[in-house]
């Protein structure tokens, strides 16, 4: 069994679970309400389920870090505390120490659950609390590197005998409910969901406006007045006719003309284009609501307390 850090498993840990980060959060023995030292770290295994808690015993036990499994804790998220529960100063003197740079294995656990299994009377087991998430972290990608907590360890205590229930080969985490798994229990968690309104416009083509231009034909008339030139040739009888002329009037002579030249008007008609108008194209944008409403379904907590003490807070 290989175990990781939580950070070394899940970079974005806060992310991925949300809320307050346990680590940093003070350990208290819950017989007796003792602070007992902080949550140093946490150990996850290869499905990134909480194994131990890396408790760091300050003054208590001269500095000392120890492991406390998940099963023998309980979280205080409004007081920021975790007991363990029926802890005591004996089994922390008992403990095997553990450092960053300790790799773990078989012996080191069976050293640190020999201490757990002894009989706890002072806090029944099934009254624990689990430590904040009991859902395993999900890992983005398997850890390329060896893990610090894998492999062997040498270990002053390493030929003690082993728990003869227990095979090395074998042996899994769930065989011991009571240190390793979460009480489910006393300490659910429900979902509370609800619906809402989304609002979002999409912009949408309704139509297409198109401006161009043709030609009409149509037939214009217009009326110009011109003048044309006639000859009136008016014969009259003179006052002295009758009247014999003088000789060497030229009188009978041939080839005597006279000249007039006539004129008239012609009308020019010509097309000339001119601007008549000029047309602007443009959009405006006008202002309108539309209102619409929809059935929202939201749950509620129905607390049946059947006639029991329940303090029912939001936190």
């Amino acid at each position: 069994m290989v175990l990781y850090k939580l950070e070394d498993f899940d970079p974005d840990y806060r992310d991925t679970f949300g809320g307050d980060d346990i680590k940093g959060y003070d350990v208290y023995a819950e017989r007796n309400d003792e602070k007992i030292g902080s949550v140093k770290n946490i150990l996850v295994d290869e499905s990134g389920h909480f194994r131990y808690l890396v408790v760091d015993t300050g003054f208590w036990i001269f500095g000392k870090q120890v492991l406390l499994p998940v099963g023998r804790s309980s979280i205080d998220h409004n007081a920021r505390r975790i007991y363990a529960l029926g802890f005591t100063e004996e089994q922390a003197r008992n403990l095997p120490e553990f450092n960053d740079n300790l790799r773990i294995d078989y012996d080191y656990e069976e050293q640190v659950r020999g201490v757990y299994r002894t009989p706890v009377t002072e806090t029944p087991l099934e009254t624990s609390v689990p430590v904040g998430v009991s859902a395993p972290v999900e890992a983005s990608a398997p850890l390329d590197s060896t893990p610090a907590y894998a492999g062997s360890v040498p270990s002053t205590s390493s030929n003690q005998p082993r728990h003869t229930d227990y095979n090395p080969d074998t042996y899994t985490y769930q065989q011991e409910p009571s240190l390793y798994e979460m009480n489910q229990r006393d300490h659910q968690t429900l979902k509370l969901y609800e619906e809402r309104l989304i609002a979002n416009k999409n912009r949408v083509k309704t139509g297409e406006v198109t401006v161009g231009k043709k030609v009409e034909t149509e037939t214009a008339r217009v009326a110009i007045p011109v003048e044309k030139e006639r000859v009136i040739i008016e014969r009259l009888t003179p006052e002295h006719a009758g009247t014999v002329v003088s000789p060497g009037t030229d009188a009978f002579q041939e080839g005597e003309v006279a000249h007039m030249e006539i004129y008239e008007e012609k009308a020019d008609i010509q097309k000339k284009t001119f601007v008549r108008e000029e047309v602007n194209v443009r959009k405006e944008v006008e202002q309108d609501r539309v209102n619409t409403s929809e059935q929202l379904r939201r749950e509620e907590l129905d607390v049946d307390t059947a006639g029991l003490p329940v303090r029912n807070e939001k936190v």
